[in-house]
């Protein structure tokens, strides 16, 4: 095989992956629009994942900016040289990652050093098994850390909130995939797909999920319980509410997958892997001789190429619905008497400034000064993927949220410090943050979860950068924003959207107690 030929292949694979939907995700998400009413803060957060998605397309950029751990699976014949393909595996990966086309992901567990190239021990993951073909079947899935930390695994029998006990057996594996849904909330930058694993042990039982992935969201199972199961899900899951981003709405699982194997006798397990909207996966097949690309796969059918203003229309729509004259502006910095006059459902625009913080940065702001006066600025849960041109210029090439929940036990202390008044991220905060809101006088803004083309699009200039040293995707970057959208999700009153919507989902999860199938 010509290995170059297969490097490039697989540099073609990573591009699209990342930058591509296959077609069978988008008919999904399509359908899920055509469900919601027109003005909804559903509709409008579906308009703008469409809106992303063709941007994505046009610019050849990430769906989402944070293009996850790269896990290979790969088919080849016998005899199959597979170290020599793992080496331009990983030479196809640091390309891409130079390339802007990933964000450097890979970090080392004790230090937090940042290997700048995505490669390092245990990544990108590759999975080699070999079979009796005459070609390599390859096939890529970037999955995000928003929805990997929304994975989950169960060991029957178990207590579940909402719906009892859960039994070794077809209804209790049910209740745990309805309480797997429910736990995820919009989190995992709902709506989203889930693979579930029955059996194994703990590790095999993931993998096993995970694999449930690769198979098209329009395949059938050819077991016929789990074909029932599968379709018993996608109905009723739908029916708690929770929906796109967590703002509610008609659709908040978009695809339920289900595998089996077998078990030891003491351990059931019941594993699921859950996955965002921006559902990248894709797979090709290559000639074991020329190393070039044969075959497409996961882009059978019509193709949707959606429309890129249907956003700025939702967005109008959703202000009208609401009785609104028009959509709220902040110029940063914000005033706390400007803050105190916003409420839950208001959709804000943001001029001005503001400041990327994820994990590393909040975790440093506990203990030092920050770098630059964030008194009445505005935090965003951003990893972004960020390029130089040749004059040493840094351009922003994706900048959508990071989940929130994780800075839960930092940030209404760093808020109080420092004196910020607005926090941007995804799938909303606790009830410390909460609190601190009420208190100090300031909001959390929820973005719509995947969206990097169409939030990098409102990012006009990067006016600097501070903490380089924790890497790119957790450094400061000093963003200058223009007509930068998001909604009030959680108010300096005590209200918080995610509070009521957990709630609601988790009544409407005890509907599903008994077995109805």
């Amino acid at each position: 095989m010509n290995i170059d030929k297969f490097q490039e292949s697989m540099y073609q694979l990573i591009v699209e992956t990342s930058t591509n939907l296959p077609r069978d995700v988008r008919r999904a998400i399509k359908a899920a629009k055509e469900k919601e009413s027109a003005g909804t803060r559903a509709a409008m957060s579906l308009a703008t994942i469409t809106n992303n998605i063709k941007m994505a397309d046009d610019n050849v950029s990430p769906i989402c900016q944070d293009t996850g751990l790269p896990t290979f699976k790969i088919k080849t014949p016998v005899g199959a040289n597979q170290l020599v393909m793992k080496e331009a595996i990983k030479n196809a990966i640091a390309q891409a990652t130079k390339d802007g086309k990933l964000r450097p992901n890979s970090v080392d567990s004790l230090t937090g050093a940042n290997s700048g190239d995505n490669l390092g021990f245990g990544t990108p993951v590759m999975k080699f098994e070999q079979w009796e073909k005459d070609y390599i079947d390859a096939r890529l899935i970037l999955k995000g850390g928003g929805c990997e930390n929304k994975n989950i695994q169960y060991s029957l029998p178990c207590e579940l909130e909402g719906l009892g006990r859960a039994g070794r057996d077809l209804d209790g594996i049910r209740k745990c995939i309805m309480h797997s849904v429910y736990q995820a909330q919009g989190q995992g930058c709902s709506a989203g797909f889930i693979g579930v694993g029955i059996g194994g042990d703990r590790s095999s039982g993931y993998d096993l999920a995970k694999e449930q992935l690769f198979r098209s969201v329009e395949d059938v199972n050819p077991n016929e319980d789990l074909r029932k199961l599968e379709d018993y899900v996608m109905e009723n899951a739908n029916e708690l509410g929770i929906g796109t981003m967590g703002f509610g709405g008609e659709t908040t699982l978009l695809g339920c997958k289900v595998g089996v194997m077998n078990r030891i006798p003491a351990s059931f397990f019941v594993s699921v892997a859950y996955n965002c909207w921006a559902f990248r996966r894709l797979g090709v097949s290559i000639s074991m001789e020329t190393g070039k690309i044969n075959e497409w796969m996961y882009q059978e059918g019509e193709h949707i190429d959606f429309g890129a203003t249907e956003a700025e229309l939702e967005t109008a729509a959703a202000v009208e619905t609401e009785e609104k004259t028009n959509i709220v502006t902040l110029q940063a910095p914000i005033t706390e008497e400007q803050i105190r006059c916003l409420k839950v459902g208001d959709v804000v625009q943001i001029n001005g400034m503001m400041y990327t913080g994820r994990d590393a940065i909040h975790h440093h702001l506990m203990e030092h000064d920050a770098p630059v006066d964030l008194n009445g600025q505005v935090i965003y849960h951003c990893g972004p993927v960020m390029m130089k041109d040749e004059e040493g210029k840094w351009h922003v090439k994706a900048a959508g949220p990071t989940t929130s929940i994780r800075e839960e036990p930092y940030q209404g202390d760093i808020m109080k410090k420092f004196g910020i008044r607005a926090v941007i991220g995804k799938g909303g905060m606790g009830p410390k943050t909460l609190t601190a809101l009420h208190e100090h006088g300031g909001v959390y803004l929820n973005a719509i979860g995947g969206a990097a083309q169409y939030y990098a699009d409102c990012i006009k200039s990067v006016e600097g950068v501070d903490l380089m040293e924790f890497g790119v995707p957790e450094a400061m970057w000093h963003l200058k924003v223009e007509g930068f959208t998001a909604v009030v999700t959680m108010d300096s009153h005590g209200n918080s959207l995610h509070k009521d919507v957990d709630k609601s989902s988790r009544e409407k999860l005890a509907q599903f107690k008994e077995r109805v199938f």
